[in-house]
């Protein structure tokens, strides 16, 4: 909870005004039973002792004196509860903020091990509950200290003994409650467990469903979602059980609490230790005491929540960020890249990736890495643009070894391409403009005929302002990789990355894309990078590096290497082959 009370820190004027509105609101609140008991005391057992206009006035008087702590009790409540909803709402907010912040600055590494899903349902839970306990911290334990040391200086001035009562009572409900709450911190902790991979396993089921559909899954994913569902089901049907368990042991006791502390009052009346009005007023007091108390049940029960989703909260935060340099060096404009003896190694493998790359290009330059699937060529690229950082030897920008620069400056000037083209629902100027939100109209249309967008732009109805995907224009897997290009020419980058930009398309829309990517390189305006599988979309490149088994194994342009007769041959032999058999069956 330490984690919890840092935050918390941040607002401590706001939280003592709210707990200062807490007393005042519980202050007032208990004055009213004591001018009812005077009323008792002093008016209806004693009503022949005063005249019509003096009993008349002095009950008045009260009666306006009660009237008048009600108002200020129910006034000090209303800013209580605004002030205390903004300590939580300013306190919810930083927790998931922070949190989210956190996550974003995670490692890459970090997110192929989870969920995101997971981390997600994490922040809003730990949010929720922290909200949760706030509110029944002030609203049941502190206003029931408050009540407690009302009535015990009340109690010290009508008969001591009376004090001990209250305090004893106090004290064995709420170790009755602790014990048998520790159960319930044992099932919470199962259900925060498995609400997280819920969240995980439905987020993959969502952003896999062309999959699910395509393959006719979509009961067996219900039946499993449902599984994991009815999981969490039963252990909340425990801990309602639980809690329906200390409620009843509660209520029980407290019962017999007041029942007792009757008995122990009209004893003290007939020993004329205590007024009738006195014990009304004690008897109302028990209300006080002992009704939040019956509530510690619904307290721990937020804590423990709180306590289960601050651990996990705590953990995310623990995970170790990108490292940034205490004084980072500028590189400027990227005019050359090398890797020199570089090599990586996954966390769960116990093999490296790569090992002993050594390679290096300039500005104007085009490189390309082949090889078999496995090779490590995806891992190549994620080291270059840092989302990797090498495990042995060194990558250098401009001759600035990697380590020492800030990751962001050297991103800032990085066009990548994927394979796997991530394109938002909204309109095309919307997607471009993500990269590059200060980008103008014309820049944006620059940057699409650049990347041979002109089809596409034809056929929208509304330019650059259409809808693609959901609810808006569709567009061909050829024209999703145009945008892709566009988005990343829109940064005007100094490294240029294409990592399997056409593996996933037809022959015809590869020829085209692979044009367009050709004319991109050819301009010389900055280093391009290209990861392939299909040779044909690479030969252009001035240097082509062979990967297999994680080493560089071959170098040289595509017909160096079509001469040397090695892997490089050996593959493109084999893809021909596979060309001139579809060409054949076409």
């Amino acid at each position: 909870m330490k984690i919890f009370l840092h935050y918390l820190s941040r607002y401590k004027p706001l939280i003592g005004l709210a707990l200062l509105l807490a007393t005042i609101n519980q202050f007032f609140s208990m004055l009213d039973p004591y001018i009812y008991g005077k009323i008792i005391d002093r008016f209806a057992k004693h009503s022949t002792d005063y005249t019509e206009k003096d009993f008349i006035s002095g009950v008045m008087l009260l009666v306006l004196a009660g009237m008048g702590v009600a108002m200020v009790s129910r006034i000090a409540k209303a800013f209580q509860d605004y002030t205390q909803n903004l300590v939580i709402q300013k306190t919810g907010a930083d927790i998931y903020t922070d949190g989210l912040k956190h996550s974003l600055a995670l490692q890459y590494q970090e997110f192929e091990d989870q969920r995101s899903g997971e981390t997600l349902n994490v922040l809003q839970k730990v949010r929720i509950d922290s909200e949760k306990f706030i509110i029944n911290f002030i609203n049941i334990f502190f206003t029931s200290i408050v009540g407690v040391i009302f009535v015990s200086v009340y109690s010290l001035n009508v008969y001591p003994w009376i004090l001990p009562f209250y305090f004893g009572a106090s004290a064995i409900l709420a170790f009755i409650t602790n014990i048998l709450s520790k159960k319930i911190k044992i099932v919470q902790k199962k259900i925060v467990r498995e609400t997280n991979v819920l969240a995980g396993t439905t987020t993959e089921s969502l952003r896999n469903i062309e999959l699910i559909k395509s393959l006719g899954l979509t009961n067996q994913e219900v039946v499993r979602l449902n599984d994991a569902t009815m999981k969490i089901l039963k252990l909340e049907l425990k801990k309602v059980k639980d809690i329906r368990s200390i409620s009843f042991v509660q209520g029980t006791f407290v019962n017999f609490l007041r029942q007792s502390l009757l008995f122990f009052l009209l004893f003290l009346v007939f020993r004329e230790h205590v007024t009738l009005g006195q014990l009304m007023t004690l008897q109302f007091y028990s209300f006080f005491i002992f009704n939040p108390l019956q509530e510690i049940g619904n307290l721990i029960l937020s804590y423990r929540e709180a306590e289960s989703s601050l651990n996990n909260f705590e953990r995310i935060m623990q995970l170790p960020t990108e490292p940034v340099p205490v004084s980072p060096k500028s590189i400027g404009e990227i005019e050359s890249l090398r890797f020199a003896n570089t090599g990586f190694k996954h966390k769960t493998s116990a093999n490296h990736a790569i090992e002993n790359i050594s390679f290096e290009v300039k500005k104007g330059e085009t490189i390309a890495f082949v090889g078999p699937s496995g090779a490590g060529k995806t891992t190549l690229v994620k080291l270059l643009v840092g989302l990797y950082k090498p495990l042995n030897g060194n990558i250098f920008y401009n001759e600035v070894e990697g380590s020492e620069i800030d990751i962001n400056e050297l991103r800032n000037q990085i066009g990548f391409v994927t394979q796997d083209t991530q394109l938002f629902s909204g309109s095309i100027k919307e997607n471009l403009l993500f990269v590059r939100p200060n980008a103008t109209n014309a820049e944006l249309v620059e940057a699409l005929n650049n990347a041979a967008c002109q089809s596409l732009l034809e056929r929208s109805e509304n330019g650059i302002d259409s809808v693609i995907g959901e609810g808006g224009m569709k567009v061909s897997g050829g024209e999703k990789q145009r945008l892709s290009i566009a988005r990343a020419l829109l940064r005007k980058p100094n490294l240029m990355v294409f990592d399997e930009a056409t593996s996933a398309l037809d022959s015809i829309t590869e020829e085209e894309i692979s044009n367009t990517i050709r004319s991109i390189s050819s301009n010389g305006k900055h280093i391009t990078v290209m990861i392939a599988h299909r040779l044909s979309t690479i030969m252009h490149a001035d240097r082509i590096y062979v990967l297999e088994k994680g080493e560089l194994v071959e170098t040289g342009s595509h017909k160096q290497l079509l001469d040397e007769k090695g892997l490089y041959y050996a593959m493109w032999r084999q893809q021909i082959g596979e060309r001139k058999a579809t060409l054949q069956v076409a």
